[in-house]
């Protein structure tokens, strides 16, 4: 008797039709989240204000993005272990004071002292990084299981409309008030993301695990992502993607615009397409739940190729604006269910750790990727690059499906359909 094959899994439950912005504790979570996603942001912004008003130089205002990149990476992994070893909470509170407490210090230091303002960009980059891991995870203590990909969805959406009209209304500021001032402004924001969140409740409750020391605690985050395939397969395509195709567009996309197509409108409409594509897929997602959620994220997430694709040929800017709209709507259906199932799948208590390792990676090699690229397409010419990162861009994701618990993000068998 041929044994008969696993049968595809049911449709998930709707979600709920209850709105989890009307939840309060996850309501004052987003808020502190957006809070804390605005500052971060805002301040290579204001930063960049200041070069125009020759506050700063070009080369100080690269040094003080390195410096605090190299804060942001050295802090995410502390963070992870901070917040699987005490309150999430707590580590959210204390990272957004010391994020704070870095705006007036660059306040001050404009102007006056680079050494001073170097410090002060690695202590806000050390809050940034600290807080990410300790946001993911709070996230899974304040929602239920069944919002929880709504709750995503919700969170990267503050992400994009913050990005869309984050310019604007900055640039509307600095016509009245000066970068010494939105530096301030950005410590405002700082302190909105440490108080405002509320306490979460812990998924396994009990005393918690005598500490140890630092380097084993992580390594026990890395035992268990090495226990979910899945998300590795997925975090390394994650990870070949922005550090190729990403950097390759952000290097290439204002040569493109200015050389082939002789005007800046380029780089604007396609940056806003970006952006209005990923406002589209977080609407999305928040709503649609996949039947194979992970290779549905994946192909998804391979959508990115078609953004360096459609700067290889002299194609009409429409095209251009196109791709960089389903770029933008495809990294969105990707990174909720890949949030979401993080937060499903991974033991509770080693969550923070785990999710920390994306950001170190993804970010991590992102400033590598950045700095290769222009080098790469002096030598070889924008076109040769751009094909490669794209090819990069769609096999990657496609070699991560093939990886057996890639298909639902998950290492656990899915249910039988009834009468299998």
């Amino acid at each position: 008797m041929t044994a008969t094959p696993p049968a595809a899994p049911t449709a998930e439950p709707g979600p709920p039709t209850r709105s989890v912005l009307r939840e309060g504790a996850f309501l004052r979570l987003w808020l502190g989240a957006t809070a804390s996603g605005l500052a971060t942001w805002a301040l290579p912004f204001v930063l960049g204000l200041a070069v125009l008003d020759r506050a700063l130089s070009a080369g100080e205002l690269g040094l003080l993005l390195a410096v605090r990149t190299v804060g942001f990476l050295g802090a995410v992994p502390v963070g992870g272990v901070l917040a699987d070893r005490h309150s999430r909470r707590a580590v959210v509170f204390w990272s957004g004071l010391v994020a704070a407490a870095s705006a007036p210090v660059l306040a001050v230091g404009l102007e006056r002292s680079l050494p001073l303002m170097a410090a002060a960009a690695a202590l806000a980059g050390a809050g940034q990084g600290a807080c990410r891991p300790a946001f993911q995870a709070l996230t899974a203590e304040v929602v239920d299981a069944d919002r929880r990909q709504q709750a995503n969805a919700a969170m990267t959406l503050a992400v994009r409309i913050t990005t869309l009209v984050g310019p604007t209304l900055t640039a509307l500021f600095a016509v009245v008030l000066g970068s010494r001032a939105l530096l301030l402004g950005v410590g405002l924001l700082w302190l909105v993301a440490a108080l405002t969140p509320g306490p979460g409740q812990r998924l396994r409750p009990g005393p918690a695990p005598l500490p140890q020391p630092f380097l084993n605690e992580f390594v026990e985050g890395v035992r268990e992502a090495r226990a979910h395939p899945w998300f590795l397969a997925t975090l390394a395509a994650l990870t070949a993607i922005i550090a190729t195709g990403y950097s390759a567009t952000g290097v290439a996309l204002p040569l493109i615009s200015r050389d082939r197509y002789d005007s800046g409108v380029l780089l604007a409409a396609a940056t806003t397409a970006y952006t209005a594509g990923a406002l589209g897929g977080a609407l999305l997602i928040a709503r649609w739940r996949p039947r194979a959620e992970g290779w549905t994220a994946l192909a998804a997430l391979s959508a990115y190729g078609f953004a360096p694709l459609s700067l290889v040929f002299p194609v009409h800017p429409t095209v251009v604006v196109a791709a960089y709209a389903v770029a933008g709507l495809g990294i969105e259906l990707f990174n909720v269910p890949w949030f979401t199932a993080t937060q499903r799948e991974v033991d509770p208590d080693k969550l923070a750790r785990v999710s920390s390792l994306d950001f170190m990676l993804s970010y991590g090699l992102a400033p590598i990727g950045l700095a290769l690229i222009a080098p790469a397409i002096d030598i070889w010419g924008p076109e040769t690059v751009l094909t490669v990162c794209a090819l990069i861009c769609f096999l990657a994701p496609s070699l991560a499906a093939l990886v057996p618990s890639a298909r639902h993000f998950s290492t656990r068998r899915p249910p039988a359909e009834p009468g299998t």
